[in-house]
């Protein structure tokens, strides 16, 4: 699972694009208890979103003809320039290329080599997420693929993950974790066909965040009576817990899970 040390290749930052920061605000403090945190002029309106005064996600205004309302996962990098550099060798390219945000950080935006956006985070004075694996938080990051080993290839290219196969109802989950890491608790992620998952095919490839929760039905209705809507209903998986996926009220998805340790 995530280390909140955030090693070199692990998920450090999420952020959501919409075209309504109100409404989302709303959205999101209905279901998971999030506050706002605008931003000022200096960062161009990009806010965070906190719980419990701890960060769990940036949030920006992406007007409508700009780009779809998405959640878009970050990882950590020592030098997102030489980031840049490997992804464009291994495939890749830059949808805006590293920049300073201040002094909090450098990042950049990408996509692999099938399609997928995502970034790098190169932390300054801000670290990255202030919380993880907790209720309301990032828990899972999920790729949604064309083609599974050439992501691997890829993002071992980049970032040196490695993978290994885990046997589901479905068929074959590649789980991936950090280069250098052993054992279970190292795995933050991992990637699906694109065609696996009814609900996220339409969207083409694309990365997906899982919050942790206590009840997944619970906040499927939640989705629901605030104004979002339920793409795959709850359903139990062995060995790994209860899951749901869902799109907020602009259209942004995401995935929630009650890991089977969390439960009674």
């Amino acid at each position: 699972m995530l280390d909140p040390a955030f090693v070199t290749g692990d998920p450090n930052w999420i952020d959501l694009g919409t075209p309504d920061i109100d409404t989302a605000t709303t959205f999101y403090n209905g279901l998971f208890g999030w506050d706002l945190v605008p931003g000022g002029p200096e960062t161009g309106g990009y806010g965070t979103y906190q719980l419990r005064g701890r960060t769990v996600a940036g949030v920006m205004t992406v007007p409508e003809d700009q780009g779809q309302p998405a959640w878009s996962v970050y990882f950590q990098t020592p030098d997102a320039d030489a980031t840049a550099r490997t992804v464009e060798q291994a495939g890749g390219s830059a949808a805006f290329p590293p920049m300073d945000v201040l002094d909090y950080g450098r990042m950049g935006g990408f996509t692999d080599s099938l399609g997928a956006y995502f970034g790098v985070w190169q932390p300054g004075t801000n670290p990255g997420l202030g919380m993880i694996m907790e209720n309301g938080a990032l828990i899972w990051s999920e790729l949604y693929t064309p083609d599974v080993p050439a992501a691997a290839a890829f993002f071992h290219t980049v970032f040196g993950w490695q993978t290994d196969i885990m046997s589901l109802p479905g068929g074959p989950y590649t789980m991936i974790r950090p280069a250098g890491s052993e054992g279970v608790e190292s795995f933050f992620g991992g990637i699906q066909p694109l065609d696996a998952v009814p609900s996220q095919t339409g969207a083409g490839p694309h990365w997906l965040p899982y919050f942790a929760v206590d009840d997944t039905d619970a906040v499927a209705a939640g989705v629901e009576r605030l104004g979002g809507r339920v793409t795959m209903a709850a359903v139990d998986l062995p060995e790994v817990g209860r899951i749901a996926t869902f799109t907020d009220p602009a259209g942004a998805a995401f995935a929630v899970i009650k890991p089977l340790m969390r439960q009674d």
